[in-house]
């Protein structure tokens, strides 16, 4: 059971349940997937395999590189990308795609509209304000629902931080909130790192409320404060450099090259 096949699964069971619903759809931005090729990608572009159907054509991925195997019964050419760059390439072109179809639990159809749905939602940047925290303590009333949202989002987010500490706040001006606070991000992963919380947030079912997001060094006086009242997150490490790259496995990676479609 992956990731994918266990929310898939709690999805099916109670598919009255929108908090599911949106988990699953969660866990499908954040997953790296492997789409099927009809030949080895060139440079970012890359010509998925379609599949024609009577609502429209189809691409197929797979959150496993062995199910896409099983599937093809053999070798062939793939694009690894996340879930959210793969919505992202489809929305717009009128194609649905197919999950891990026949080789695992969490099989599943979603139409054009569903991938156009994932990818508005997903399209969301977060607003950058700058403001000074004046006192911290540790966080209260936070659904238990956010908490494993954020808790499911960092541990994909290797490499990118040190740690995180979920505080309350409260800023020069008065106003009060809960702050997720990284500490020695990966210069230039900041981005990330607030829209992968901002998508927590989102797809963690709660209706209304903020987080905001910051970055610390690790010598900035604020780090023992947050170090004492803070839930501490540990982000895991990055994985060691394959010695050689997957023809095909690079595209869509980097948020800021999506593939292209051609």
């Amino acid at each position: 059971m992956t990731p994918l096949d266990a929310a898939h699964a709690a999805m099916e069971a109670a598919p009255e349940d929108g908090a599911l619903r949106l988990r699953f759809y969660d866990r499908l931005a954040a997953v790296e997937l492997f789409l099927l090729l009809e030949a080895e990608a060139a440079g970012d572009t890359i010509r998925p395999r379609m599949f024609p159907l009577d609502d429209g054509p189809v691409v197929l991925a797979f959150d496993l590189e062995e199910r896409l195997t099983a599937f093809v019964g053999g070798q062939a050419p793939y694009a690894a990308l996340s879930g959210r760059a793969l919505a992202g390439m489809l929305a717009g072109q009128g194609i649905g795609l197919g999950l891990n179809l026949e080789v695992a639990p969490s099989a599943i159809l979603l139409d054009a509209a569903s991938v156009g749905w994932l990818a508005d939602t997903l399209a969301h940047v977060p607003d950058e304000v700058e403001e000074r925290p004046e006192e911290v303590s540790a966080p209260a009333g936070l659904p238990e629902a956010l908490i494993s949202a954020l808790d499911g989002r960092l541990a994909l987010a290797e490499g990118l931080a040190r740690m995180a500490y979920l505080v309350g706040v409260t800023y020069g001006g008065g106003r009060r909130s809960h702050l997720l606070a990284f500490v020695e991000p990966v210069p230039g992963a900041e981005p990330s790192l607030a829209r992968a919380v901002g998508e927590a947030l989102t797809f963690s079912g709660v209706e209304a409320g903020s987080l905001d997001v910051g970055f610390f060094r690790p010598s900035d006086p604020i780090c023992a404060r947050l170090a004492r009242v803070g839930l501490r997150f540990d982000l895991p490490e990055a994985p060691e450099a394959p010695v050689a790259s997957v023809p095909g496995a690079d595209p869509g990676m980097d948020p800021a090259r999506p593939p292209r479609l051609r």
